[in-house]
C-alpha cells in the first residue's frame, strides 16, 4: 500500500529515507507544539499524528521546562512512546520554546531516523542579545544552541501566506510540498494547528 514510501523503521535509526511523495494520503506527520503561562514551571507539549488527508490517528502529550534545556529530549521521548513505524516527518512548530528551551532539530532527525520540519511565521534579525539578556549566567551554552539551528528558507504557501522553514533529512522542495499539503487555509499546517489546540487545552485542565 505505502510502496512508494520508504519509512522509518523503529528499530533502526540508521535507515535514510530515498523517496518522498507528499501527495500520497498515506503520508502520516507527528506534529508538535506547546502552550505555557510564564507562571508555571513547565509547558505542554501535544503530538498529533495526522495523515495525508487529515485524519488524526495518534496523539501524545509532555512538558518542557520553562528557561530550560530539556525540550529535545523530551520531544524524542514523546515520539518513542508512541512506538510507530509508520511516521514519514516530524513537523514541530518552531525551534525555540518554553521561553528559549530550544529544541536541537538535527539531533531528533539523527536519533529517530524520521525527517524533521520546523516552522516559523515571522521573520527576525536575530535573538542573540535577549538571549544575552535573558541568561546572564549561561548565554554561552544558549547562544551556542541557537547559532546551531542554522539559517531559515522562506517558502510562499500555496494560501499566498509566506513561513520559514528549517529542515533536516530531506530537501527544501519536499519540504515545502509537505507543509503545502498539510495547510488548508492561511500559514498554520493541520499538524500544528490542532496540536496546539491540544496543548492549551492541556494547560486549561491542569490549572483548573
Amino acid at each position: 500500500m505505502y510502496s512508494s514510501i520508504l519509512p522509518f523503521k523503529y528499530s533502526d535509526t540508521s535507515r535514510r529515507w530515498t523517496r518522498f511523495h507528499a501527495e500520497k494520503k498515506g503520508i502520516r506527520v507527528f506534529g508538535i507544539a506547546e502552550s505555557f503561562k510564564k507562571s508555571c514551571v513547565t509547558s505542554a507539549l501535544a503530538g498529533i499524528v495526522m495523515r495525508r488527508d487529515l485524519i488524526i490517528d495518534g496523539m501524545v502529550f509532555g512538558t518542557a521546562t520553562i528557561r530550560g534545556n530539556d525540550s529535545t529530549q523530551n520531544i524524542l521521548t514523546m515520539f518513542r512512546s508512541l512506538r510507530r513505524n509508520d511516521v514519514n516527518c516530524i513537523m514541530l512548530d518552531g525551534l525555540i520554546i518554553s521561553m528559549y528551551n530550544i529544541i536541537n532539530g538535527e539531533e531528533i532527525r539523527e536519533k529517530t531516523g524520521v525527517p524533521v520540519i520546523a516552522i516559523t511565521f515571522k521573520d527576525s534579525e536575530g535573538l542573540e542579545g535577549t538571549i544575552e539578556r535573558h541568561f546572564p549566567n549561561e548565554s554561552m551554552l544558549k547562544l551556542e544552541q541557537y547559532r546551531n539551528l542554522g539559517q531559515r528558507d522562506q517558502i510562499l504557501l500555496k494560501t499566498e501566506k509566506s513561513v520559514f522553514l528549517r529542515y533536516w533529512g530531506l530537501s527544501s522542495k519536499e519540504a515545502s510540498a509537505i507543509v503545502n499539503s498539510f495547510t488548508l487555509q492561511g500559514s498554520i499546517p493541520e499538524p500544528i494547528r490542532i496540536a496546539k489546540l491540544a496543548a492549551r487545552a492541556s494547560i486549561r485542565r491542569s490549572s483548573q
